[in-house]
C-alpha cells in the first residue's frame, strides 16, 4: 500500500500525443478510475504506471519514491490485464505462484502467498485446474489472485471485466470493490464503461484525447461536470443548441426561450439537461420551463422507461420516467407537456461543445 503521484506524465509517438501532462495524487488506499473513451489515453497511462511503457516525459512515484527509470519487476506493481494472460499450461496455483518464483521467494513462503491469495478470491478449491477448465469470472479472479501474490504497492486493473456478460460484470465489481477495501489496496482501475466507473470509484479521472478532463468524486463529476464533453461521457444528457441573450434566457437554435440558472455569460451556448430531472405530463406541469411537445420514440428499459420528445423542428429532448405498474405510458404522436427548473440545464460555451 502506498502513495501514487503522476507528475506531468506524458508519451508520445512521433508528433502523436498519445498522454498530454497527465498529473495525479493517488491516496493510500484510494480506489481511483481512470474513465474515457477508446484512444483517450488511459490504458497508456497505466502501463506507463506499470513499466510497460516507457514516458516521454514526467516522473511517477510511489511511496515517496521515484520509479519512471525502473523496470516492472522492480516497481512493486500488480497488474490485471484485460485478457487476463493467464499461462494455459500451468494450473491455477501456478499460475498465481509464477509472480512469486520470479521473485525468487522460499518455496514455503510461496504455498503460503498462494493459498492467501486463492483464499481471498475464494478459489482454493480450484488450485489444481487449468484455466481452460474454469469460467470467465473465474479466469478473472485467477489473474487478481496472481496480482495480489506478490503483496503489491499499487494494484493496476485494466478493464478487468470488459470480457464477462453484463450479469457476472455486476458481481465481480462488487467483490473486486469490497477485496480492495478488505485490503486497504491502492488501486488504479481503467474502464470505459461508466456505470462500472461510478459503482467501483472513491474518485474518478475523465480524459480524452490524452488529457484530463476533470477529476472528482461521482457526485461531482454527475452534478457538476466541467464541460459538455464530461456531462455527456459521465451519465447521459440532452443537449440544445443555442444562445444566452442579454436578459439571461437561453434561446434554442429552434426559437425556444428557456429560463437557466442565473450567471451565464450572453452568446452562443449549449444547454445539458439530464433525461431523469424532466418530468413529462399530458397537462402543463407548472414549471420554469413547460414546453408542449410530441412523443417521437418510446423506449422500454425495465426499470425506467425513456421518451423522445420533440419540442420544436429543431429540438427535441429524451425524458427518463420510472416505469410504475399503474403509469400510463405515453404513445408515439402523442402531444405532452415537457418541463424542468431552471437550475436543471447547465450552460456550456461553444468551445467545449466543438470539443466534444
Amino acid at each position: 500500500m502506498a502513495r501514487l503521484e503522476l507528475d506531468a506524465l506524458s508519451k508520445r509517438y512521433g508528433d502523436f500525443h498519445a498522454v498530454r501532462e497527465v498529473s495525479l495524487d493517488v491516496a493510500d488506499g484510494e480506489f481511483l478510475v481512470l474513465l474515457g473513451p477508446s484512444g483517450c489515453g488511459k490504458t497508456t497511462t497505466l502501463r506507463m504506471i506499470a513499466g510497460f511503457v516507457t514516458p516521454s516525459g514526467g516522473a511517477i512515484r510511489i511511496g515517496g519514491g521515484d520509479v519512471t527509470a525502473l523496470p516492472p519487476w522492480k516497481r512493486n506493481s500488480g497488474l490485471v490485464f484485460q485478457s487476463y494472460a493467464l499461462f494455459p499450461h500451468l494450473t491455477v496455483a501456478q499460475n498465481v505462484a509464477f509472480g512469486l518464483e520470479m521473485r525468487k521467494l522460499r518455496r514455503d513462503e510461496i504455498a503460503a502467498r498462494v493459498a492467501e491469495a486463492l483464499r481471498l478470491v475464494r478459489l482454493g478449491h480450484l488450485s489444481e485446474r487449468l484455466p481452460r477448465q474454469l469460467s470467465g469470472g473465474q479466469q478473472q479472479r485467477v489473474a487478481l489472485a496472481r496480482a495480489l501474490a506478490i503483496r503489491p504497492d499499487v494494484l493496476l486493473l485494466d478493464e478487468p471485466l470488459s470480457n464477462l456478460d453484463a450479469k457476472l460484470r455486476e458481481e465481480v465489481r462488487v467483490e473486486i470493490r469490497e477485496l480492495q477495501r478488505q485490503l486497504g489496496l491502492t488501486t488504479v482501475m481503467v474502464t470505459h464503461d461508466q456505470e462500472e466507473a461510478l459503482t467501483v470509484a472513491d474518485r474518478l479521472v475523465v480524459m480524452s484525447e490524452g488529457e484530463v478532463r476533470q477529476i472528482g468524486t461521482q457526485r461531482d463529476l454527475y452534478e457538476r461536470p466541467a464541460d459538455r464533453f464530461v456531462a455527456g461521457f459521465v451519465g447521459r444528457s440532452t443537449f440544445l443548441e443555442g444562445s444566452v441573450d442579454g436578459a439571461g434566457r437561453f434561446v434554442t437554435s429552434g426559437g425556444l426561450g428557456l429560463r437557466c440558472a442565473p450567471g451565464a455569460r450572453p452568446g452562443r451556448a449549449v444547454m445539458a439537461l439530464r433525461p431523469e430531472r424532466m418530468a413529462l405530463g399530458a397537462a402543463p406541469l407548472g414549471l420554469e420551463n413547460d414546453l408542449p411537445g410530441t412523443v417521437e420514440f418510446v423506449s422500454y428499459l425495465g426499470a425506467a422507461l425513456d421518451l423522445r420528445v420533440r419540442l420544436s423542428d429543431t429540438d427535441r429532448v429524451t425524458v427518463q420516467l420510472a416505469n410504475r405498474q399503474d403509469g400510463k405510458v405515453p404513445e408515439v404522436g402523442e402531444r405532452v407537456h415537457v418541463g424542468w427548473s431552471a437550475d436543471a440545464g447547465r450552460i456550456f460555451p461553444p468551445d467545449d461543445a466543438a470539443a466534444a
